[in-house]
């Protein structure tokens, strides 16, 4: 099945000093419907999270540029480039003595599937119209109580550890990296990769809503634009990258103009008495 795709890729510095979310939707060299989608949000320090996630996106990217569509995987695509990404990171302290650290999330669109890997607590959402088909779930601390029952994700929003991560890139011990991947898509489906500083100040339900009911562009603005008023002050970095799957407008056929036939006037030749 033939599909459109309606993307759009927004960042807002918030009130923090330094932007150190880096962001990206990019298309693959050799077309063929193959795109590429990437948040990192960088930590450690001025300076250092801006470097990590700077890392991250130049690492995924370079490496989706030689990514060949025929012979390689999407998932062992993605797995590779965010290890590589954490032995640069880890690297990088000898040369900045700085602490960094990035969490990201990256998607992989190929015709009829698409494909996603992630660590720390930068998601990635899959809605079908409304309803959440898929969400990735955190590598932090109030995920983990609430896998284990003992807290709500009502309550995980509010809790005094929400911002505690249990694996980054960049850290001392090897990165928890999950993948996953699905090729059931349709029209009307959206994927949704945000930053922290976007997600925190939103129900999936609300997500779901306001995606379904807007353009990428227009769903950007408009979240972009709550995550800022919700923050009185103290926001975050926000960034996100909407993709919406559409179904093609169908192609207008131009009425045919009637066959004009010459038209001659033929005299009657009859002879007289």
């Amino acid at each position: 099945m033939v599909m459109m795709i309606d993307a759009c890729v927004a960042q807002h510095q918030g009130d923090r000093k330094e932007q150190q979310d880096r962001v990206a939707l990019l298309p693959h060299p050799g077309g063929g419907g193959v795109a590429l989608a990437v948040v990192a949000d960088g930590m450690g320090g001025h300076t250092g999270g801006a470097l990590a996630a700077q890392q991250v996106l130049h690492t995924v990217t370079a490496n989706f540029g030689r990514f060949s569509t025929a012979s390689e995987q999407a998932r062992e695509l993605l797995e590779s480039s965010l290890t590589e990404a954490h032995v640069l990171i880890k690297a990088s302290r000898y040369i900045n003595e700085k602490d960094p650290h990035s969490t990201v999330v990256a998607l992989l669109l190929q015709p009829g599937k698409v494909s996603w890997a992630h660590c720390g607590d930068s998601r990635m959402y899959f809605f079908r119209g409304e309803s959440l088909k898929f969400r990735t779930t955190d590598h932090s601390y109030v995920e983990e109580l609430v896998a284990k029952g003992r807290i709500t994700p009502e309550q995980a929003q509010l809790h005094p550890y929400h911002n505690v991560l249990l694996s980054t890139l960049g850290s001392k011990q090897p990165p928890q990296i999950d993948c996953d991947e699905s090729a059931d898509l349709q029209a009307g489906d959206t994927f949704v990769l945000c930053s922290d500083g976007l997600w925190g100040y939103f129900s999936d339900a609300e997500l779901g809503a306001v995606v379904a009911a807007h353009s990428a562009r227009q769903a950007s603005d408009l979240l972009i634009n709550r995550a800022r008023e919700r923050a009185h002050g103290e926001g975050d970095n926000a960034s996100l990258v909407i993709i919406k799957l559409l179904t093609p407008p169908a192609a207008k056929v131009k009425p045919r103009k009637p066959k004009v036939m010459p038209f001659r006037w033929l005299e009657s030749s009859a002879g007289n008495d």
